[in-house]
């Protein structure tokens, strides 16, 4: 585990040791937890993207010319 170095406002720190207090909890805890949720989130993603791409080349699908203009596109 490494440790980081945050500079926060003052008022800041206050309300959120307060709210950390009334949770049982840590300010430490709460900005860990922040941080894993946003990294498990990236992995997902990453995931997602990765999955996505290798459906697509597996695809048998193909695009046909374009038969349309943009203009045709926005005819009401």
């Amino acid at each position: 585990m490494k440790n980081i170095t945050l500079s926060v406002d003052e008022n800041v720190l206050a309300t959120v040791r307060r709210y950390a207090t009334e949770r049982n909890s840590s300010v430490n805890q709460l900005v860990r937890e922040y941080l894993t949720r946003i990294s498990e989130r990236e992995d997902r993603a990453r995931q997602a993207r990765q999955r996505i791409r290798r459906l697509s080349n597996r695809s048998k699908a193909r695009l046909g010319s374009k038969t349309w203009s943009r203009d045709e596109l926005h005819e009401r």
